[in-house]
């Protein structure tokens, strides 16, 4: 399939050929399988489907011109799905086990890897699975692993073209728990995020509660000038972005400024004509902004473009994660 062909089409809506399966029975986990991607069997009284005992994780894998596959920050998504799993108190194979799972996965997805600049979405999916409507109170005792791989082109059709986002002045999730990467963290604000959709013509919702800038429904969000990169600093309430740490690393090494300060939405309407705004994410990489609507009013960000801050950014990032250039921070794990 051509990368045309791959981006033509929703993102995470095409599957490679195998996926890996573990089992967590008896107090152990199973080998993995790799098996043909498809339906699993479930009972209706999983733990799932009741209680929502299911996490998830997000990265990527790259094919580099010279043969190589490198998956991106894998081991830093490990760490984040081990700690997802205790906030939702899910038995956890190891961060080690979840490296091993996860490039076995993709060796044997080796040829649905498409070139530059498409890559493999590789989403490793852990869920509660005892038959049990009772269990509410209780930790699920059975659960399964699935790490499915999907070859993909751009998050947000239209290439360069910049974002309009909602303001919004309500929570994404609950307090303390937005930091876990579960399903029902991203429920919580799907209405709000759809109604956006409908009502602005917006492609996203920067949720602000009592005007706190935090993040939008699916990114973290920064504010962009030629000196300096800012953006809400680390708390439990929101998604402690992998691919906003390397956004961060990457300007300070390019002698950006780097600023984690709590900001408000006044600030923010202040500082957009003059700025440039950004979110970040494994999906939509570095998707600059061109506009946002506070309280019904339509603000442009900066030139109402993409700005070229973010695009520089955005490019030493895409070029470490392809190959075509050096990877300094050890940032790679080849396949």
């Amino acid at each position: 399939m051509t990368f045309e062909e791959i981006n033509a089409a929703p993102f995470g809506t095409l599957f490679a050929e195998q996926m890996g399966v573990s089992d967590f029975v008896d107090g152990a986990w199973s080998d993995l399988r790799l098996e043909p991607t498809g339906p699993i069997p479930m009972h209706p009284a999983a733990h799932v489907l009741h209680y929502a005992s299911t996490i998830f994780e997000g990265l990527k894998a790259y094919r580099h011109a010279n043969g190589d596959i490198g998956i991106f920050r894998l081991e830093r998504h490990a760490t984040r799905m081990a700690h997802s799993a205790k906030m939702l108190a899910l038995p956890f194979p190891g961060e080690a086990a979840i490296v091993d799972m996860v490039r076995t996965t993709v060796a044997a997805n080796r040829d649905d890897i498409p070139g530059a600049p498409g890559s493999l979405y590789i989403r490793p999916t852990l869920f509660g699975t005892d038959a049990n409507v009772g269990a509410a109170a209780t930790a699920p005792n059975e659960a399964k692993l699935v790490i499915l791989n999907c070859p993909v082109g751009s998050y947000f059709k239209g290439g360069e073209t910049a974002l309009k986002i909602l303001v919004d002045q309500r929570q994404r999730s609950t307090p303390g728990f937005g930091q876990a990467k579960t399903g029902g963290n991203y429920a919580a604000s799907l209405r709000l995020v759809l109604a956006a959709k409908k009502d602005h013509g917006a492609k996203q919702v920067l949720f602000c509660p009592d005007k706190d800038v935090q993040e939008t429904g699916a990114a973290n969000f920064l504010i962009i000038n030629d000196k300096q990169v800012m953006t809400k600093p680390l708390s439990d309430d929101f998604l402690h972005g992998i691919t906003r740490d390397s956004v961060l690393r990457i300007a300070e090494s390019l002698g950006y400024l780097v600023v984690e300060r709590d900001f408000i939405v006044d600030e923010l309407r202040e500082m957009a004509p003059t700025s440039e705004a950004a979110l970040s994410g494994t999906a939509a990489v570095l998707a600059g902004v061109g506009s946002l609507i506070i309280d019904g009013e339509e603000v442009t960000v900066g030139s109402g473009e993409v700005g070229p801050n973010t695009k520089k950014l955005r490019k030493a990032l895409t070029d470490i994660q392809q190959g075509q250039a050096a990877d300094p921070f050890g940032w790679l794990t080849t396949v």
